[in-house]
């Protein structure tokens, strides 16, 4: 099922990584291109990633060959927190959305931090509260709501609208193929509804992505 993106904030970015800093995690930062694997699906299960810039989309394939994007995380958001609870392979393909660099956190070290630093487990404990909430959203929308209305919410999701801080209105390339896969409908329809919103002014795309306020009206029409 379809999941949005869902970055982990508390305050500012900046605030988020003095307190990495202040825990001092032995993690290794990695620097990964655009498409570029982080990790595959059934790789081993070792390591909690943190997204110290750009972004993440993280992919199922089924024994039958086909691909569902079932979320897209941004910046300040951890990832592959499952080996903490007993995971032994990764569930899911996690591709690099932009440049971006990825923080890998060795098991040992992760349970070491959310023992011993209390500010630090409560940050990381509201993000996964966080992701469960948002999964339950994610089924609520998928059950009841329009294409149309789905890929206007995970639009604004993706720009950040609802989150602490200022939205990022300018946002990467995203294909609409992914934007397809992300809310359970076709190309041909996401094309559709991309030019509708752009038309009325709640989107502009040019390479990269504007998404502006107004396309709020979308989701919160009736």
């Amino acid at each position: 099922m379809p999941r949005s993106p869902m970055p982990l904030r508390k305050g500012s970015s900046s605030d988020l990584q003095t307190l990495l800093a202040k825990v001092g995690l032995q993690g290794r930062a990695l620097e990964y291109r655009n498409g570029e694997s982080v990790f595959s699906q059934g790789d081993p299960a070792k390591t909690v990633l943190y997204i110290q810039k750009g972004g993440v989309k993280l992919s199922v394939l089924s024994h039958g060959g086909k691909e569902a994007v079932i979320a897209m995380l941004g910046a300040d958001s951890f990832l592959g927190e499952g080996c903490l609870a007993g995971q032994r392979v990764r569930m899911a393909t996690a591709t690099a959305i932009g440049p971006s660099t990825i923080l890998r956190v060795k098991q040992k070290e992760m349970l070491s931090a959310l023992h011993d630093q209390h500010e630090f487990s409560e940050v990381f404990m509201r993000h996964i509260l966080l992701r469960n909430i948002r999964i339950e959203a994610d089924l609520v929308d998928q059950l009841f709501n329009s294409s149309e209305k789905r890929l206007a919410r995970a639009l604004l999701l993706i720009a950040h609208y609802g989150n602490q801080g200022e939205p990022n209105i300018d946002i990467p390339k995203i294909s609409q193929q992914t934007l397809a896969e992300m809310i359970g409908t076709t190309r041909g329809r996401v094309s559709g509804f991309m030019n509708k919103f752009r038309k009325l002014g709640f989107i502009e795309y040019n390479g990269g992505l504007k998404v502006h306020h107004s396309l709020l009206g979308v989701v919160l029409n009736e």
